[in-house]
């Protein structure tokens, strides 16, 4: 007998478990994972449930039930979760992509021969910007042409602001299915992308205008963690969380005004969803998680992946080429991103993730090069921001790199 309620959730990784499960889970739905990870999927089928451990002043465990898993690699089996499903979210990282939204076509067509007036909600628990045009145009190449995309699947964009950090090896032996997770709960989301009823789920907070606030997320939840990584390791390289290097006031300072100058260029672009005591608040509370000692963030895995986070559309060259058109200052925000470079946090067991190994070999042949490659800049159209960038960099060769 199939379940009232039930949300598939592509991806039972740290967000997939800690937030989108726990909401709709706490909430009546059934959950139901797709994952290709085999182990995890054995476990969630074995035990039904799983923990979510909340890190803060007051800790606390959230017990997620009704729980069950299949296989991303059984199509079949995905397929139908998809014809059936009330709802689906999908949080797998963009490069599993490719492979699920096939499977989310074959699914959605499967619906439709059994009911045709049946509409699909996806909820895009993605760190993608234009995250429906994406899904769009790519699910539009594997439905016929008379199937009505508009009308029957709604594209819900999301701004996760959730922070997951790594659990150590240990941690996990105990409990392979725990997540830990910070007390903050609430999704944001696109109102205007669901074709069904919005769930009345605890912790949804559907906005009108998703683009202001996952460009917010991005330009300066996303830049300010980055920016605490690099500049305080750069400052600390012995330091191992971010809790530690924002304890040293110097740090904490530098990091809120990178952060409020990223805001100073939001709020003349979204004058009518932020003021700029909203995004001043903002700051002060997203520095105040930052700074949470239980959750033991760590800087290598806030600052990890450069390769992605110094992309030509990502936290730093995102919000300069946004403050480019509103002739607003960003030099604070290069200096940041010039640190990046200096970067060498490393794993548990002294790894180098392996994007930025890359960053390095990269590096090796220039940093005009990553300029180009990586961050996508123009040596003609951008000269004079390379050549910001490169005085930005010098400095911080001079004085910091031993």
């Amino acid at each position: 007998m199939s379940h009232p309620k039930s949300i598939l959730i592509f991806g039972a990784g740290k967000i997939g478990r800690s937030f989108i499960g726990q909401l709709f889970g706490v909430a009546g739905y059934e959950v139901v994972f797709s994952d290709i990870d085999q182990n995890l999927v054995d476990l969630l089928n074995k035990h039904g449930e799983y923990r979510v451990l909340i890190k803060g002043d007051e800790e606390k465990t959230i017990k997620v039930s009704g729980v069950r898993a299949i296989s991303g690699l059984d199509h079949g089996s995905v397929i139908r979760e998809v014809s059936r499903s009330s709802i689906i979210a999908v949080s797998a990282g963009k490069n599993a992509l490719k492979k699920i939204i096939p499977l989310i076509a074959e699914g959605l067509l499967l619906r439709y021969k059994e009911d045709k007036n049946k509409p699909l909600d996806i909820i895009i628990a993605e760190n993608l910007r234009s995250a429906a045009q994406f899904f769009h145009e790519e699910l539009i190449g594997y439905l016929p042409s008379d199937y009505s995309l508009d009308k029957l699947v709604g594209l819900v964009e999301t701004s996760i602001g959730k922070m997951v950090p790594i659990m150590k090896q240990t941690e996990l032996d105990l409990d392979p299915l725990a997540v830990y997770a910070e007390s903050y709960n609430t999704l944001i989301l696109d109102a205007r992308g669901f074709k069904g009823s919005i769930p009345q789920v605890t912790g949804l907070a559907p906005k009108e205008n998703i683009k202001a606030w996952v460009d917010r997320k991005a330009f300066i939840h996303n830049l300010g963690h980055a920016s605490a990584a690099y500049i305080g390791s750069l400052h600390h390289p012995g330091a191992t969380y971010i809790y530690q290097v924002l304890e040293d006031e110097a740090i904490y300072k530098a990091v809120r005004k990178v952060m409020q100058e990223a805001a100073g260029v939001l709020q003349r672009v979204y004058s009518d969803d932020f003021s700029t005591r909203d995004l001043d608040t903002h700051i002060d509370n997203l520095l105040f998680r930052f700074k949470n000692r239980a959750l033991q963030d760590t800087i290598f895995r806030v600052g990890r992946d450069r390769i992605r986070k110094l992309g030509a559309d990502d936290r730093f060259m995102g919000i300069i080429r946004l403050a480019q058109t509103q002739n607003k200052p960003y030099g604070l925000i290069l200096e940041a991103m010039a640190s990046a470079f200096f970067f060498r946090a490393a794993g548990e067991h002294g790894e180098m993730s392996e994007p930025d190994r890359l960053f390095e070999a990269y590096k090796a042949q220039g940093v005009s090069y990553i300029l180009q490659e990586v961050c996508g800049m123009d040596p003609k159209e951008d000269a004079g921001l390379i050549h910001e960038f490169q005085k930005c960099y010098r400095y911080l060769e001079n004085h910091y790199n031993s």
